[in-house]
């Protein structure tokens, strides 16, 4: 009778992880939509708000969880969302992405965002070379994030970039304006929904470790990243269903950056303290490999820009084998 009310209590937990995941996308769409129209009521550039409001608020759950994780006292949750999305972006929904449609990429805008993604990257490793995430990281790090977004926003009212592909292809799918009011309610709506949710999706996981006897940093690496990473995923496949791969891949690039600085600084401002050992060893490396494949795989040669369904297929493998490296390693 123990082991059955175990295994109900384990279905039911999974049943609200699940559930919570659901609320998480719908509560970032409605939180992206709202703050899109918001952006166009104050007569920002379609360019604008597709690559700071888009790119980014796709970001907003792995955010929320990783400061509710940290005020929680479960950083090793929003130590492994952080990294583990931004690896599964690139293994999971650009390889899937590019195994459905190979992907062109026109755009010269994102050609300059792969190496600064690859220069992020390398200062969160370097960062976390002590061995530790401090209050000072995590200055940098939203310092950091605060250039990036200055330097895109000088970049993007630019005359000379209107014409960019990616430029075109968020015009086109830029949501209804809707009343402003309105669009206030559901940016208020969505952020209740990312913060209920969130709350949910962390007590959730938790469990789940706790059930299973390992670490809450595998579970953030694991579910938790997959979980959050859904809304990258539905905006993704249908960029590349509506033939708009420049915004799939800004939509992977930006959530990326976001993810290693903004969303790894929750937990060095709010939970400060050392580092999971595995992470430097393993996960860090693994991310940053598949930044670097990403990277070469989209613009060498340079003339080409294209990620064939090969190499999406190649992709693809890797994250599945990564995975399942990290469950047979729990």
């Amino acid at each position: 009778m123990f082991i059955e009310n175990s295994w109900m209590l384990l279905l039911k937990v999974i049943i609200e992880f699940l559930l919570s995941c659901a609320l998480l996308t719908i509560g970032a769409d409605r939180f992206i939509v709202a703050s899109a129209s918001i952006a166009r009521h104050l007569n920002w550039s379609a360019l604008i708000i597709g690559m700071l409001l888009v790119g980014f608020g796709t970001s907003s759950p792995e955010m929320v969880i990783a400061a509710v994780a940290s005020y929680k006292g479960s950083s090793g949750i929003a130590l492994g969302n952080a990294i583990g999305s931004s690896t599964t972006n690139i293994g999971l929904i650009v390889g899937l992405s590019a195994l459905i449609s190979p992907i062109n990429i026109k755009s010269l805008l994102l050609k300059r965002e792969f190496p600064i993604l690859i220069c992020i990257s390398l200062l969160v490793g370097a960062l976390m070379w002590n061995g530790e995430l401090s209050r000072l990281d995590g200055v940098f790090l939203l310092a950091a994030l605060v250039f990036y977004t200055l330097w895109m926003l000088r970049i993007l009212t630019r005359g000379s970039v209107s014409v960019d592909a990616l430029s075109d292809e968020y015009t086109a799918e830029m949501p209804v304006k809707m009343p402003l009011l309105k669009s206030w309610l559901w940016w208020c709506v969505g952020l209740i929904l990312l913060l209920f949710s969130s709350e949910w999706l962390v007590n959730s996981a938790t469990t789940i470790a706790q059930w299973l006897h390992v670490n809450d940093f595998i579970i953030g690496l694991t579910i938790v990243a997959v979980g959050t990473s859904l809304p990258e995923l539905v905006i993704t496949l249908i960029s590349i269903l509506r033939n708009e791969p420049d915004i799939a891949i800004g939509n992977v690039l930006g959530s990326n950056i976001f993810n290693l600085l903004a969303v790894m600084a929750m937990p060095a401002f709010i939970s400060p303290g050392l580092l999971p050992p595995r992470l430097l060893s393993w996960d860090y490396p693994v991310m940053l490999g598949f930044t670097v494949i990403f990277w070469l795989f989209a613009l060498i040669p340079y003339k080409k820009a294209r990620i064939n369904r090969v190499e999406g297929g190649i992709l693809l493998f890797s994250f599945i084998v990564y995975l399942a490296t990290l469950i047979m390693r729990a």
